[in-house]
């Protein structure tokens, strides 16, 4: 079924690396509207009618974000956000409400939600909090694809380059490391040289960087 069709689930993903937003609606006019305003800044839409649905087929490795409705049958949208983190979900969520309560905001920050907008939502409004959510979220899958490499880097050291790897993020030239550690300046620079290899850096300030938590024991 076609994206904008307002079904259960949209159709399978177009051959796009454009991020995805997921909009959970019961009202099929909302969703048709919205996902129509959403694709005009390039994002792809997977429209839901139903919050069941949603919860069992959307696409939890997408890069993109989460519109859902406050008010649905069978599951409010407020219980379906509760659920996300509790799975653990890392898509930004933004809330929707006609009737938007203090204590219904409170609720939705206190579980992780990135905005709460009320109906008749603005357009502008939305498309802004949807542009920068994309964003931070495309932003925060880089950095954990990036720690998920550095501990894998990591990993392939031996047991003496991590000793190296610990002193020279302390601080320590090639003579102090080979002092504390009874090894030759020529062999401590051989293991450097390892490390900058495995590690895949080009300088002290990219090694110290990238690694520093690892080899301090602090990740």
């Amino acid at each position: 079924m076609p994206p904008a069709s307002g079904a259960g689930r949209a159709g399978a993903p177009a051959a796009t690396t454009s991020p995805l937003v997921n909009l959970v609606d019961d009202d099929a006019a909302v969703r048709e509207s919205l996902a129509l305003l959403v694709g005009t800044v390039g994002l792809r839409v997977a429209p839901w009618r139903d919050p069941q649905s949603f919860l069992a087929g959307f696409d939890r490795e997408a890069i993109g974000a989460i519109v859902l409705d406050v008010r649905m049958p069978g599951l409010s949208g407020l219980v379906v956000l509760e659920r996300l983190l509790a799975e653990g979900v890392d898509q930004p969520v933004i809330m929707l409400t006609g009737h938007g309560t203090v204590e219904m905001c409170r609720r939705a920050f206190k579980n992780g939600a990135a905005e709460f907008l009320e109906k008749p939502v603005d357009d502008q409004a939305l498309l802004d909090a949807l542009q920068q959510a994309v964003r931070q979220h495309a932003r925060r899958r880089q950095r954990q694809h990036g720690d998920r490499e550095a501990r894998d880097r990591y990993g392939r050291l031996s047991e003496r380059e991590r000793e190296v790897l610990a002193l020279i993020v302390a601080g320590l030239t090639n003579k102090e490391v080979g002092r504390a550690l009874g090894l030759s300046p020529r062999t401590v620079e051989t293991h450097r040289a390892h490390l900058f290899a495995k590690l895949e850096v080009e300088s002290l300030a990219q090694l110290v960087r990238r690694y520093a938590d690892l080899a301090e024991g602090r990740a």
